[in-house]
């Protein structure tokens, strides 16, 4: 009992025969702590910026050792205990555990990542009900991931707040809608996330995705008749812009020529610098399947036309390509043309008008009755080229 007493009173006083191997060791733990913090630091900043952690080699002071090393290197120049921490590795000094690694790296990555959903789960659970968003997509290795996004009101702060929460990727083996309605509940049921919560449902106008019959949005009313359907306002406004040019002969031989026009100058350096030496804006070119996105191609033309021209007659008198001579010529008489100005400025000020409405669809706050006003003062100020053969 006496010697317990004594042992008592030497834990309490911190008087113990191993008392400095104690502070040692909490020494290295803080020290490890310290480290630990500034690494997942870096990792944050990356991945925040979305840039690659992981070089060519895993050692510290080679050229190609990615940037998460090279962020360490750098913290090291002017942090102390990062500092010493480069000092110990490279001097081999200890064990050989420096948690500079693409293991331990991608262990910090899946912990911040863990946390981050875990926070993002309780706010889901929090508000209760919850829409979903899904879009496929190929990605580089051809493989198609199936984005999952919820959408909540949230209530934790002192006003409700409308949030979008991106809840990953989902490889897809197949793009039906059984498939794909299958692999979303399956996720859903991983997260603990109830379906019968859900009280709204978002796609494009992919026939896999809003067929009434077969589609994702019909198989999940089947299980939750609440999960009220909206296509998404801004692809479908796409659309009706993508049918609306392809049954113009004008429009589908007008952005031909735009084409051509980017083509021709982007093709050579040498033409390239004609171009620069009599605009201020450039050519672009544009997406496929974003047609609003086609307005900084036309923007070049519409202001511009006539140094355009001289940029393309000059490609004509310097270049030695017959091929290439005969192309800036004929491009030259048709942007100086009647039917090429007149297309120029209509598609200009219809594209204009459907970029913004398209830009403020896609705000998560965007509202369903405030969507359909801009739709409908849209068509409206779109009348005025009905008689154009443009509508």
């Amino acid at each position: 009992m006496a010697t317990w007493k004594e042992l008592e009173v030497r834990l309490a006083k911190g008087l113990t025969i191993d008392k400095q191997e104690m502070a040692l060791a909490e020494a290295e733990r803080n020290r490890w702590r310290e480290v630990l913090t500034r690494l997942v630091a870096i990792i944050q900043s990356l991945a925040e910026r979305n840039i690659a952690l992981r070089g060519s080699t895993d050692t510290l002071n080679k050229p190609d050792n990615g940037n998460f090393l090279k962020e360490v290197e750098l913290m090291a120049k002017f942090d102390p205990i990062m500092k010493q921490h480069v000092g110990r590795v490279e001097s081999g000094a200890g064990s050989h555990t420096h948690y500079l690694g693409k293991r331990i790296q991608n262990e910090l990555i899946d912990s911040i990542s863990t946390k981050i959903l875990e926070k993002i789960l309780e706010e889901i659970k929090t508000s209760k009900y919850f829409s979903i968003i899904l879009d496929c997509t190929p990605d580089l290795s051809h493989k198609e991931q199936l984005s999952v996004i919820v959408r909540i009101v949230s209530l934790e702060e002192e006003l409700p707040q409308i949030k979008e929460h991106f809840m990953g990727f989902l490889v897809a083996e197949e793009s039906t809608g059984e498939s794909l309605s299958a692999l979303i509940l399956k996720r859903l049921e991983e997260l603990n996330i109830p379906f019968e919560d859900c009280r709204g449902q978002s796609y494009d106008n992919g026939a896999n995705m809003k067929g009434k019959n077969k589609g994702v949005q019909a198989r999940l009313l089947q299980l939750n008749s609440r999960a009220f359907f909206v296509p998404c306002g801004a692809h479908s406004l796409n659309l009706v812009v993508a049918d609306a040019a392809k049954s113009s002969p004008d429009a589908i031989g007008y952005f031909g020529y735009v084409a051509k026009l980017f083509k021709l100058f982007s093709a050579s350096t040498h033409r390239w610098d004609i171009l620069l030496k009599h605009v201020k804006t450039t050519l672009k070119s544009w997406s496929e399947t974003r047609w609003e996105s086609r307005i900084d191609s036309i923007q070049a033309v519409r202001y511009q036309a006539g140094p355009v021209r001289d940029a393309l007659l000059e490609v004509r008198e310097t270049t030695q390509d017959p091929v290439v001579k005969v192309e800036a010529q004929s491009l030259a008489e048709e942007i100086g043309s009647y039917r090429f100005s007149i297309c120029t400025v209509i598609w200009y000020d219809i594209l204009n008008k459907i970029q913004h409405v398209s830009k403020q669809m896609q705000s998560p706050s965007m509202q369903l009755d405030v969507a359909v006003d801009m739709l409908k003062k849209t068509r409206e100020s779109l009348d005025s080229y009905r008689n154009t053969g443009f509508s």
